[in-house]
């Protein structure tokens, strides 16, 4: 089964920025020992302090999913529910090389390149 990579991104408030901190850090440390997980990292960009991206590996769907009904996670979400503006979660597969994702609509595939 190939290894499901998913990139969080998260927008947070600015007066909430440094109260997110610990909460953070115990989501990290709880996930980190869940079964599947590969890697659980989390990066601040470098321009826009409210701006937060999670970058995970899971060895596979079905034990990602499992997290993200985990007793820790459920914990952030309602702790965390007035610091967040907002979550957008991609679900991503690895590529050994590039092969077009055939599920994409032919709306899709015809927009490819186009400004």
């Amino acid at each position: 089964m190939t290894e499901l990579t998913i990139v969080a991104v998260i927008i947070v408030k600015p007066n909430k920025i440094i109260e997110l901190g610990p909460l953070f850090d115990t989501l990290i440390k709880h996930t980190n020992k869940e079964l599947g997980c590969v890697r659980y990292d989390l990066h601040h960009d470098n321009e826009d302090p409210s701006r937060y991206l999670f970058y995970e590996i899971w060895e596979t769907r079905p034990l990602w999913q499992v997290h993200m009904a985990s007793p820790h996670l459920l914990a952030f979400q309602q702790a965390t529910s007035d610091m967040i503006v907002s979550v957008h979660l991609s679900e991503m597969t690895k590529l050994a090389q590039f092969e077009p994702n055939i599920n994409l609509t032919s709306d899709a595939r015809n927009s490819i390149g186009k400004p």
